[in-house]
């Protein structure tokens, strides 16, 4: 039951891991393109015609693809904030599992001890009812 809970609390932690990335490259390819806006509204200043209301477009766009990549970065940021989150509840279920385990472990040490005392005793009374015996 707890290694269920672990390997559902990885997966969780796994489409969290797998939204960042996404995140991540979304936020890359707001800044390509806001490179290349930028790039091309230098290039449209310094041409001969200069086209005064594709450079406004420019301008505007660029401001827009700024605010994208502000809001990319919160949700981006936000997302980490979730996947700590998500880690340290690996780290606990982990830490469940692992207790589990070494319980387990005590208690079949513990039971094979028992059943080698009980087996000795058994020999030890067929042994002395022998020598009463004979």
């Amino acid at each position: 039951m707890r290694e269920k809970e672990l390997e559902q609390r990885q997966m969780e932690m796994s489409r969290i891991l797998t939204a960042l990335n996404e995140q991540q490259g979304k936020l890359q390819a707001i800044l390509n393109r806001q490179e290349e806006n930028t790039r091309l509204q230098e290039e449209l200043s310094i041409s001969e015609n200069l086209e005064i209301f594709r450079l406004e477009e420019y301008r505007t766009f660029g401001i827009k693809l700024a605010q994208d990549a502000k809001n990319q970065e919160r949700i981006i940021a936000n997302t980490k904030a979730i996947l700590a989150r998500k880690q340290q509840e690996v780290k606990e279920a982990h830490q469940k599992v692992e207790v589990l385990k070494k319980l387990k472990e005590k208690q079949e040490k513990q039971y094979y001890q028992e059943f080698l005392h009980l087996e000795m005793k058994e020999i030890d009374d067929i042994t002395s009812a022998r020598f009463k015996i004979g």
